[in-house]
């Protein structure tokens, strides 16, 4: 194996993770509430300008590096709660997908424009929030921000899983997931529960965005966007609804990326990333954890 493959692998990886951390709460909010919020990528853009405008009041130090990551957590967390109750519960239940995609087209282009209104157009030159350099492992060099996000994704994984399967909140998803009706039969609180899903998804695309200027350091209103599509073709990938399944698909999406810019070209890698949703949507439309439920009529 060479030293350029296991650099493309490595980097592939890393891209991946962030794919997976942004296709997570794809994931969450659909599984929950049975909607894609496809705005989800401009939550990012949202928390890179957070961070970029908390580095520069501390004059890019270290304290200001991760004052910056946490309040761009909250400020996500909260346009992500803002959004759900504003925008997307009046149409929960809506027998229409089309009108939901109208809804996430309108609250994008509104985050969009406003970051335009704020900060301009032109790209912003983003200061990573990872000050180590890396390491030299056999002439191998990995940059810190690399391992920091693979670490990151692995973290934020591992937490999920816990947090749906081992408390009271996530226990109370499973069960909305599975059937709304019988949730409230049950006695959870549905609205409560959509709620801290959306908040859960908003709060992990501050960190992916965090992590994505570190490595990709050009910062504009449209910088989500395109890492957003890419996430929720990881979600379907892996299976959307599945949280190891959107960590899978993330990884997978992003060495294919990596390898096809490397190996084949840079302006045809986005075409084959999308190619890969065409196949997965023919071959096997679940996902590769995703599950089919059939429906009693």
């Amino acid at each position: 194996m060479s030293m350029n493959f296991l650099t493309y692998l490595i980097s592939g990886i890393s891209l991946g993770s962030i794919y997976a951390i942004i296709a997570l709460g794809y994931t969450m909010v659909y599984g929950i509430a049975k909607m894609l919020n496809f705005a989800h990528g401009d939550f990012i853009m949202v928390g890179c300008y957070v961070v970029f405008t908390i580095m520069g009041m501390f004059n890019g130090s270290a304290v200001g590096k991760i004052a910056g990551v946490f309040v761009a957590i909250i400020v996500c967390t909260l346009v992500g709660v803002i959004t759900e109750k504003i925008a997307y519960k009046p149409l929960r239940g809506a027998s229409s997908p089309l009108a939901v995609l109208i809804t996430a087209i309108g609250v994008s282009y509104l985050l969009e424009n406003a970051a335009l209104l704020i900060f301009g157009s032109d790209p912003k030159s983003f200061t990573s929030v990872v000050p180590w350099e890396g390491v030299a492992v056999k002439g191998l060099k990995i940059q810190g921000v690399t391992i920091v996000t693979i670490v990151v994704s692995v973290i934020v994984l591992v937490v999920l899983q816990l947090f749906v399967h081992k408390t009271r909140e996530g226990q109370a998803m499973l069960c909305v997931a599975q059937d709304k009706g019988a949730a409230m039969l049950m006695g959870i609180n549905v609205n409560k529960t959509i709620t801290i899903t959306f908040a859960i998804g908003s709060a992990l695309a501050a960190i992916a965005g965090a992590l994505q200027c570190s490595a990709y350091p050009a910062l504009t209103p449209y910088t989500g966007a395109m890492p957003g599509i890419k996430a929720f073709v990881a979600a379907v990938l892996g299976g959307i609804g599945s949280i190891p399944g959107a960590m899978i698909g993330g990884i997978v999406l992003g060495v294919i990326e990596i390898l096809s810019r490397s190996y084949i070209s840079s302006q045809l890698a986005d075409a084959i990333v999308f190619g890969v949703l065409i196949i997965v949507l023919l071959v096997k439309p679940t996902g590769i954890l995703g599950k089919n439920i059939q429906e009693k009529v």
